[in-house]
């Protein structure tokens, strides 16, 4: 099985390609460029180093999101395009849970956590069984606060990892009670080649989706929608 992967939903671009229990390449880069800028070049180096041929890849894997709407739009994008060409499934993976997968084997309540903006995070709640990354809490967008609440009710050591960790990591340590750590900077951010194992797993239990049906989640409407709604909104009364 091969599974190219690709994920722009956050502040980090990254690609990776996986071919049955080898990770062949993964290539991650998070400085100042857009993804429109750098994705499909990291993808093109992958393929000239590893002298890929796509077509000899079983699926495309993409970060569904939630995350940013351009990025999310540009990964989706990218994902769809080669699905379309190339005749391939998508397998879609939620952000959040490509991110609990960079903790692989930890014992700790697991909580990715990515800066949603307007005092709110993209999170969810994940642990480890048996090798098995399960979902304890869906993906949602809440206020920090009401996550420190959810958590201290479950009382267990938790973990935190996203880029939603340096915006509110003063915030945290003043509201959780339970005792908590943050993952260091290798763990902390999204990487292709966590997507790429999961998606392994989706594709053989038939989790699959052309890439014409393949479209982002959200979570939230974008902030042009908000603003065209509060527009038509006032334009009625």
């Amino acid at each position: 099985m091969k599974i190219l992967a690709i994920d722009s939903s956050g502040l980090t671009a990254t690609v990776a390609v996986l071919e049955d229990e080898r990770m062949t390449a993964e290539y991650t880069i998070n400085h100042k460029k857009t993804h429109s800028q750098t994705l499909v070049p990291m993808l093109d180096e992958i393929k000239a180093m590893t002298e890929l041929d796509l077509t000899t890849v079983d699926a495309i894997a993409v970060a569904k999101g939630p995350g940013s709407f351009t990025g999310l739009r540009i990964g989706s994008a990218t994902a769809k395009g080669l699905g379309l060409a190339l005749d391939k499934p998508l397998v879609a993976v939620s952000t959040l849970e490509a991110l609990a997968m960079n903790a692989w084997g930890s014992d700790k309540l697991i909580c990715p956590m990515m800066d949603a903006r307007r005092e709110q995070v993209y999170t969810g709640l994940y642990r480890f069984e048996d090798g098995e990354l399960k979902v304890v809490k869906e993906d949602c967008a809440i206020s920090v606060e009401e996550l420190c609440g959810i958590i201290d009710k479950m009382g267990e050591d938790v973990l935190f990892l996203g880029d939603g960790v340096p915006v509110y990591k003063e915030v945290i340590d003043k509201l959780l009670r339970v005792t908590h750590t943050y993952a260091p900077p290798h763990m902390s951010r999204q990487r292709a080649g966590a997507l790429a194992v999961l998606a392994a797993r989706y594709f053989e239990e038939g989790r699959i989706e052309t890439a014409a049906a393949h479209k982002p989640e959200y979570l939230r409407v974008s902030q042009a929608e908000r603003v065209k709604a509060e527009k038509e909104g006032a334009a009625k009364c």
